[in-house]
C-alpha cells in the first residue's frame, strides 16, 4: 500500500508543489501584512495542495495517450502500466475533496470561486488539442495561487490579488513557454498544438523572455502598492537576476540545459521571491 502511495505521488511530481505554495504564501502574507493563524495557513496549504493533486492527476489521465508515444514521457505511471487510470481517478478526487473541504473551512467567497478555480485546473489538460494558448491557461491556473492566499485571509478579491495572478500568471506561461521546446516536433508530428510548434523554438523563447520581464514589472508594482520594504526589492532584484540566466541557459539551438532552468532556477525564484516579501512586511 505504501509503494502504491509513493508511486501516485511520484507520478503526479508532488514534490513540485514548490513552485505553487510560495506564491499562495505569498497571497497569504500581503493580505494579512504578516502571518495568519496557524489554522488559516494549515487550511491554505491543504487547499494548494488538493488543488495542484487535482491538476495534475487530471492531466496524466487525459495525456495519457500521448504520453505513451512520446519517448520523454513514455516511463510514465500509467504509459508503463505500473498505475491504473483509474488509481490515479482516485487521487484526483481526494485532490477535489481536500480542495473544497478546505474552501468551505477559509471562507464563503474561497468556497463560491472553488467551482471556477476547478474549471481551469481541469480544462487546462484539453487546450493542447485546440489552442496554442494552452501556455496562458497554465499559467492561469497557477496564477490563482496568490489569489486564492489573498482571498483566503481577506474574504475579498482586491487590486493587489489581480496584480499577483498577473504575475505568476506571466512566469509560469514563460516557463512553460521554454519547457515545451523540447516536445515541439512531437507535437507538430501529432497536431497538438503550443508555441513552439506554431511559430518555432526562437519565437518561443522570444515571447518568454517578454512575459518573465512582464512579471518582474507587475511584481514591482505590487511592491510600490503596498510600500513594502528594501527586502522585498533585493529579491526582487536577486528573482530577475535569476530568470535572466535561466534564459542565458536556453538557446534555440542549444536546449541541453532546460531542466535546470525549469525545475532549478524556478523552483528558487518561488522561494526567494517569498521569503524577502516576508522580510520586508517584517524590517
Amino acid at each position: 500500500m505504501a509503494r502504491r502511495v509513493f508511486l501516485l505521488l511520484d507520478s503526479i511530481k508532488f514534490e513540485h508543489s514548490i513552485f505553487a505554495l510560495p506564491f499562495a504564501y505569498l497571497g497569504m502574507v500581503l493580505a494579512a501584512r504578516g502571518f495568519p493563524s496557524w489554522e488559516k495557513i494549515f487550511w491554505i496549504t491543504v487547499a494548494m495542495v488538493g488543488a495542484r493533486t487535482l491538476a495534475m492527476a487530471t492531466n496524466r489521465i487525459v495525456d495519457a495517450h500521448y504520453d505513451a508515444l512520446n519517448p520523454r514521457t513514455a516511463g510514465r505511471a500509467i504509459p508503463k502500466g505500473v498505475l491504473s487510470p483509474a488509481e490515479m481517478g482516485a487521487m484526483a478526487a481526494a485532490g477535489l475533496v481536500a480542495m473544497f473541504l478546505a474552501a468551505w473551512m477559509l471562507n464563503p467567497l474561497c468556497f463560491r470561486l472553488a467551482p471556477l478555480a476547478v474549471v481551469v485546473l481541469v480544462g487546462y489538460s484539453w487546450t493542447k488539442r485546440f489552442t496554442w494558448m494552452s501556455h496562458a491557461v497554465l499559467g492561469l491556473a497557477d496564477g490563482l495561487a496568490p489569489a486564492g492566499g489573498w482571498i483566503a485571509v481577506s474574504g475579498s478579491m482586491d487590486l493587489p490579488a489581480i496584480l499577483l495572478t498577473m504575475a505568476v500568471a506571466l512566469w509560469i506561461g514563460g516557463f512553460d513557454l521554454i519547457y515545451a521546446c523540447q516536445d515541439v516536433d512531437f507535437d507538430r508530428r501529432f497536431r497538438l498544438h503550443s508555441v513552439p510548434a506554431r511559430f518555432g523554438i526562437a519565437a518561443a523563447l522570444r515571447a518568454s523572455a517578454v512575459a518573465h520581464v512582464l512579471t518582474v514589472l507587475v511584481l514591482a508594482l505590487v511592491g510600490a502598492m503596498l510600500g513594502l520594504g528594501l527586502l522585498y526589492w533585493a529579491g526582487l532584484a536577486v528573482s530577475s537576476a535569476l530568470l535572466a540566466y535561466e534564459h542565458y541557459l536556453v538557446r534555440p539551438d542549444d536546449l541541453s540545459k532546460l531542466s535546470v532552468a525549469f525545475f532549478n532556477v524556478n523552483g528558487y525564484v518561488a522561494v526567494i521571491v517569498f521569503a524577502f516579501t516576508v522580510g520586508g512586511l517584517y524590517v
